[in-house]
Formats: C-alpha cells, structure tokens, sequence
C-alpha cells in the first residue's frame, strides 16, 4: 500500500509499504480522512521534541487525526466491528500499569502514540493498523471531515471542561489556530461569552467568520480579567501573558506548546489564588467531541481549508499554501486520492 514517510528533516516521500495485518485485539482501518497539525510540522522540520529524547526517530509515518472504516479484526474482537465507520485514540497504553488501570492510558509512560511516538505507524496511508481498544464508533451524522476533527476538538473538549465555566461567564482562548478556535465554538455552544486573541489579522478575520464578534489583537490584549483563560497557542509568552489576564481565584488551561520554555511568574499564581490545568491529550474527550458534532451543536467543518493527496503533504508541511484554498488552518489528507 501506499504511505507518506519522513525519512529526515524537510525530506519525505510516498512509499510502498507492507499492507498492516490485525493481530490479536487489533483492527485495521481502510483511513478515509486524515488532518495534518502543528505536530506534524515539527516532525517534518526535525524540531519535535521527541526526536531529541529518542521516543521518536527517522524514518517515520505520521497522521494521528484520522477517520475510516474498519476492514479487518483480529483474534478476540467482534467481527461485528468490520464495516464499521470508527475513530481512534492516539494515546496508547501498555493496558498494565497503574495509569493504565485507572483509566489514565495516555499518560502511560510506555505509551505509543499513533504517528507520534515509539515506532507505531500513523494513518497517513491507505490503511491503519490499531488496537479496537482505541476504536470509537462513529454516527451515521459524523461523516469524514468531522471524523478527523474528532481528535483536536477532544483536546478542545478538555480544555473547555477543564475551565469549569458556567453560561454567561467570560473566556478568553489566546490562539486563533485549530485548538483554539474548537475550544471557543464548544464554549459558545455552552452558552460561554468567548473572547478570541491571535496575532494575525487574517486569523482574526477568520474567526470572525465563524461568530466570534470579541476578537483581539496580540499587540492591543485586552483591559481587565476573565473568569477562566484557555492558552492555545505556540508563542512562549502566551503563559505568562494569560496569567495576567484570568480573574483570581479562577482557572488557565494550558493547551498550547511553544518550541522553547515558556515561562510564568508563580508568584503570579499563587497571589492571585488560580489554578492551571495542562491538557496532554484528548483521549477522554473524544466521546464528548463526537456527541457535539453528531448532534450538531458544534459544526467545525468550515476550519478545513482543503482536503489534499498523500502527494501533496509534504508541500502541505512546508509551508505550501494555495490561494485558491479556504482561510480555515486544518488541512485533511484523502489517501486515497
């Protein structure tokens, strides 16, 4: 089958590869969709993190936002999954040590992370080998571009969750990129008054578009505090700048992550009596992300630009933008195509 592989920073190409077989307590996906994110980017540049701890290393095949349909079940699985429309966690754990069983898998310290970490191949490819553990069943009403976006807006689900707002209280989500913009529409669908701060014009434009009227710019933040603050974003000053802008005695959730330390002053925290919450994974808001999308209280779809081939990703991962694509930041991937 085919597949994209990095095989070095800024080097990549589209292989043939073996064809995934399930073994015991796995499935194999026929992958319909996939969306490319920041993460992917850093694999591509050589500057994730995990190639300079060794958890991740060259050649490597990324793509952990997918969607597809299950075509084959090993031994111990129900074949009453094959046919199936399914997601998936990215996160998974050993199954054996304490985080494991006490539903905390993906921060197992011998974690795989689909496309990401230890060796376990992503979905950029015309099918996907995982464990069914992982598998989440998708609603007829969730077709493939929502399906993809299951993954960023579980992350945006727990960030939402995590600021324990009730309706009418005031967030602020620093970022306009695809996290942060999820996170502001999960809000509004709560009844939460949202705030956006990006740095672009064009990415403020853009969320404007999708109902944010109170949008502000990096250079000119806002007066005054909100009741929680969601840190969507890659720049370094973003933590410390949030801190500023939370109401003491409430929340900042920090879901964004900068190439270099990111510094807060915790005397910041302490004085003001606030409490920060860091959200890894979206592993336990997957089923929330679905249900928001199949009952249609949240419709992320207008985010996906364009939806290319596994020919046109490493363009995609350098920096290639059409002019003729949408203004949303995902990209999604058909591999297909």
């Amino acid at each position: 089958m085919r597949a994209f592989v990095i095989t070095g920073p800024q080097q990549a190409q589209v292989r043939e590869v073996e064809m995934p077989l399930a073994g015991p307590g796995e499935a194999v996906i026929d992958v319909e969709r996939v969306g490319l994110c920041g993460t992917d980017v850093e694999f591509f540049t050589g500057e994730m993190a995990y190639l300079g701890s060794g958890e991740a290393s060259y050649p490597m095949r990324i793509g952990h936002e997918w969607a597809g349909a299950v075509v084959e079940v090993g031994e111990g699985i129900e074949p009453a999954w094959v046919g199936r429309r399914v997601t998936g966690d990215t996160m998974l754990g050993c199954g054996h040590c304490p985080r494991c069983r006490s539903g905390r898998q993906y921060l197992c310290a011998d974690r795989h992370e689909v496309g990401i970490r230890h060796g376990w191949p992503g979905a950029l490819a015309d099918r996907l080998r995982v464990p069914a553990r992982s598998l989440r069943a998708l609603p007829a009403r969730v077709d493939a571009t929502l399906g993809a976006l299951v993954e960023p807006g579980a992350n945006a689900w727990r960030a939402v969750e995590a600021a324990r707002l009730e309706p009418g209280e005031r967030l602020l989500v620093i970022g306009a990129g695809t996290i942060g913009l999820l996170s502001g529409l999960i809000a509004a669908a709560a009844g939460i008054e949202v705030h956006v701060l990006g740095r672009s014009p064009a990415s403020l434009s853009f969320a404007r578009s999708l109902g944010f009227d109170r949008t502000w710019s990096a250079d000119a933040p806002p007066a005054g505090t909100f009741d929680a603050v969601i840190d969507a974003s890659t720049d370094a000053g973003s933590p410390a700048r949030g801190l500023e802008l939370v109401e003491p005695g409430r929340r900042i959730v920090f879901i964004g992550l900068s190439g270099q330390p990111s510094t807060i002053d915790t005397r910041g925290l302490v004085l003001g009596d606030v409490t920060a919450v860091g959200i890894l994974s979206g592993s336990p808001g997957l089923d929330g992300a679905i249900d928001l999308f199949a009952t249609g209280r949240v419709d992320p779809r207008p985010l996906v630009a364009t939806v290319v081939g596994l020919d046109d990703v490493a363009g995609v991962l350098a920096g290639r933008r059409d002019v003729a694509w949408g203004p949303g930041p995902k990209i999604q991937v058909d591999p297909r195509s």
